[in-house]
């Protein structure tokens, strides 16, 4: 089982009056000071509050979860209970040549009885159903694919366009078998060309699945996460690890999906309020 959300409490120390030796003020002094204040504009303060699309107790499915870093941060910052992480890599051993930093987030996955699956292929993955045959039942409340690639197949963009829509749409069909009644599919895609050229919402639609919304990702919600790439790490020319972009600092947006008339579980609400980059509907 995960862990108990530990709940911190900021202390507030008593005020004293007349701090410091100071005399009180009179009636007069202290209303030209409430005045004085009031007259001041205060700055105002915008928090930036991250959406989380999903919660503690989900039964969470992710795919091509590269290092393994998303699904440590689940378990350990977010507290989730019940993951299952997959990556397409065959086995530890290919893993972690091309991840050496995954052997510390299989532990912190597998200290808290989650799991990690090898080779599992997006595109031709089994469901994960509650019993075996045409009556099962998918069991998985969240399925999330962050950042799916298929690799530097093409140097032509066109192509390399269709080869990730055709990723895409194998994917929802795999996907589609495991969602549990109210489940919901979470892609998450980097914003600007070429992945706006994938048409991801068209892509669901045609799969038989409905924009329930789309938010802004943002990497910092997700402590320990980096983005992992499709190739694996970056190295210099004297084989040190590090350089390149990261991913984590470039402007990415997550779609949820649901079945075309279905109904998604609730996740858990924020109290922010709504900017250009927040919560969208299907409606864009």
């Amino acid at each position: 089982m995960g862990k108990r959300r530990k709940v911190l409490r900021a202390a507030h120390p008593a005020q004293k009056s007349g701090a410091g030796g100071q005399k009180p003020q009179n009636g007069a002094q202290q209303k030209q000071k409430q005045k004085g204040a009031q007259g001041k504009p205060q700055a105002h303060v915008q928090h930036d509050e991250p959406t989380i699309p999903f919660a503690p107790e989900d039964k969470i499915l992710l795919i091509g979860d590269g290092d393994l870093s998303f699904a440590a941060s689940l378990v350990e910052h977010h507290y989730c209970a019940d993951v299952t992480a997959t990556v397409l890599e065959k086995t530890f051993e290919e893993l972690v040549d091309k991840y050496p930093q995954a052997p510390d987030n299989i532990a912190k996955i597998e200290a808290e009885g989650s799991r990690v699956l090898y080779n599992v292929d997006a595109t031709k993955m089994a469901p994960f159903v509650d019993k075996k045959g045409k009556d099962g039942t998918g069991v998985m409340d969240r399925i999330i694919f962050n950042f799916p690639h298929v690799g530097g197949k093409s140097t032509d963009v066109n192509r390399q366009v269709r080869y990730n829509q055709e990723l895409l749409v194998d994917f929802f069909k795999r996907a589609m078998p495991s969602l549990a009644p109210g489940g919901s599919i979470v892609v998450t895609l980097f914003e600007g060309e070429p992945y706006t050229l994938w048409n991801v919402r068209d892509l669901a639609r045609h799969s038989g699945l409905q924009v329930e919304r789309s938010f802004k990702f943002q990497a910092s919600a997700y402590p320990g996460y980096h983005h992992a790439r499709t190739l694996g790490v970056v190295k210099g020319k004297n084989g040190e690890v590090g350089g390149g972009w990261k991913g984590e600092d470039r402007a990415a947006r997550s779609y949820v999906f649901v079945r075309k008339d279905d109904e998604a579980k609730p996740a858990p609400k924020t109290s922010k309020k709504r900017s250009r980059d927040d919560d969208t509907s299907d409606d864009e």
